[in-house]
């Protein structure tokens, strides 16, 4: 049997059906395209990162930590969370602050008993929930 006995016995496929099964495929990828691009760049532009530059017990009840913390705009208002711990990995103290603005800052977080570390969990801004 040859491709003519099989059209005509069944019919051949319209050429607009091709062309609008294309166009369609064609109008689902971009559209996947152009929303892995935006989430791309949402997610690698965030308004508000953060490191933990270093930290020291100041005493049994408290620890002091230096963040650095760089905020994309002045009009940010993120949020910053410090956690201390103990020998036994407890947390035994937790501080969240609101930086001023972008730059080096020191912050003491007071604990229940002597931390012997601090953790930088990380700052968040309005529509930036995952911490940096």
């Amino acid at each position: 049997m040859t491709s003519t006995d099989l059209d005509d016995r069944y019919g051949a496929p319209s050429a607009w059906r091709t062309r609008a099964l294309l166009g369609v495929v064609v109008v689902m990828v971009a559209a996947f395209l152009g929303w892995l691009g935006w989430t791309i760049w949402s997610q690698s532009t965030p308004q508000v990162t953060s490191d933990l530059l270093g930290w020291h017990v100041t005493d049994e009840h408290a620890a002091t930590a230096t963040v650095q913390v760089r905020l994309t705009d002045e009009d940010v208002r993120a949020t910053c969370t410090l956690r201390a711990y103990a020998e036994d990995h407890s947390v035994v103290g937790e501080l969240s602050f609101t930086p001023d603005a972008s730059g080096r800052t020191d912050q003491t977080v007071r604990t229940e008993r002597e931390a012997t570390s601090v953790e930088l969990i990380g700052c968040t801004a309005p529509g930036q929930n995952r911490p940096r």
